[in-house]
């Protein structure tokens, strides 16, 4: 297998998956094709073998384990850790603004968006709604409607002759999309607009109203190939789908007599303090049901190691500068060891030592990078989940440009040799 193989089921589960609940559910699928049994609940490994399972929460962040014949209380478990959710615009409890003639939505930031790409594309919009159907039963439902509904107009520079000279983008004002004309009655709104969707999309389950919603705006261009010799790709949600695209490939196609799980949590953008994130129970309580609880737990804990997965800054050419000289991540260049001194990420000596060891052992090339002293650095859920169940932890990701953008860019090359990375990490017989 090369790139070319391995990249167009990364495209397309890109392009399927424009909000968490959405990528959860192509996991979930490709899981169950896989062999995979959905589960509510766990026994100990060593009662109940479990073969291939996962798990889900809030629909929007899964658990997915394959046991080994190797006891965990003397091996532990392999984890590969990423997320689902990305930065982008939410939209409100009460959407609907009218003014000027126009049917505008109310939405909020979610998580650290840069707000000027968001501007002239065309825009569909995608999550899960709850709803009352014709007989009275509440339902829960994902839509999207798959096709350009939306957009934010970029005011012109007639009008605004200095917008060149130290923009500043207040997203209450500026940051609010376009759907329509004004409907010909003043019940009709976006609620309206969502319900006929989902009857579409779910004809035998007619819903009457919309009891609540969490819907987001999503850029409809589709993943693909750019460059002049096709070197990059270019999508929306690099940052995370990517890595949850990597370690699905490897926890379905690992050939290992360990215990391998995949976790994929929800809210990382936004601090992983929920129930689906990080910060939440969903890991450790899982961990606790394999082990049999009490003292196994902190047997297989100390045995167990965490990959966490999130794309790396790679170096910009229009702004070197913003790179420590020595530490510059090149696109095409292979997955990126993330270090920081005060723990933003969960990376020691040891756990970085075990991934290189594995790189070299899939011929894979290995980058680093430490941001300069001079500026912050970002997190992931590697700290996190390492604090949280106490776990010897690497943070790794391939490298990007335009991090936190609804068009991202990594190199053609860089999914494929994380995937290998992570699949060496599952089938190495030691660590």
């Amino acid at each position: 297998m090369n790139a070319d193989v391995f990249n167009p089921g990364l495209l397309s589960f890109l392009d399927q998956s424009p909000s968490p609940f959405h990528a959860t559910q192509r996991l979930a699928s490709a899981l169950s094709d896989a062999g995979f049994s959905e589960t509510e609940s766990l026994s100990p490994v060593s009662e109940n073998r479990i073969d291939k399972a996962f798990i889900t929460r809030n629909d929007s962040s899964l658990i997915a384990i394959r046991s080994g014949s190797k006891p965990i209380t003397e091996n532990g478990v392999r984890i590969i850790g990423a997320h689902t959710d990305s930065p982008c615009l939410r939209i409100k409890p009460i959407p609907d603004i009218r003014r000027s003639g126009i049917l505008q939505l109310g939405v909020e930031i979610y998580g650290g968006v840069l707000l000027a790409p968001w501007f002239d594309r065309d825009l569909s919009i995608a999550g899960r709604i709850n709803a009352k159907t014709s007989n009275g039963l509440r339902v829960s439902r994902l839509i999207n409607f798959e096709r350009s509904i939306a957009t934010i107009p970029s005011l012109a520079i007639h009008l605004n002759r200095e917008v060149h000279k130290n923009r500043t983008i207040n997203p209450q004002q500026e940051l609010v999309p376009i759907l329509c004309d004004f409907p010909n009655s003043s019940e009709e709104g976006f609620l309206s607009v969502v319900c006929e969707q989902a009857n579409s999309q779910y004809p035998d389950d007619a819903i009457e109203n919309i009891s609540d919603f969490e819907l987001y705006c999503y850029d409809t261009q589709p993943a693909s190939r750019v460059g002049l010799h096709g070197d990059y790709l270019a999508s929306a949600r690099l940052d995370n789908l990517l890595s949850c695209f990597a370690g699905l490939r490897a926890v379905v196609e690992a050939d290992s007599d360990e215990t391998i799980i995949l976790v994929c949590n929800d809210h990382e953008e936004v601090g992983s303090v929920s129930a689906a994130g990080a910060q939440g129970p969903f890991l450790r309580q899982t961990l606790e049901a394999l082990s049999g609880g009490g003292e196994h737990v902190a047997r297989v804990l100390s045995k167990s190691r965490l990959i966490s997965a999130d794309n790396a800054h790679a170096v910009h050419p229009n702004y070197e500068n913003k790179h420590d000289a020595e530490h510059k991540p090149m696109l095409n260049g292979g997955p990126v060891i993330k270090y920081n001194a005060n723990q933003r990420y969960a990376t020691t000596s040891t756990t970085a030592a075990m991934f290189r060891d594995l790189c070299a052992s899939a011929e894979v090339p290995v980058q680093s990078i430490a941001m300069r002293s001079d500026m912050g650095c970002g997190s992931t859920i590697g700290p996190i989940t390492s604090a949280v169940i106490g776990i010897d932890t690497v943070d790794v990701g391939a490298p990007q440009l335009a991090m936190h953008s609804p068009r991202e860019l990594t190199g053609w090359r860089d999914p494929f040799l994380l995937y290998r990375s992570l699949l060496a990490f599952f089938n190495a017989e030691a660590l």
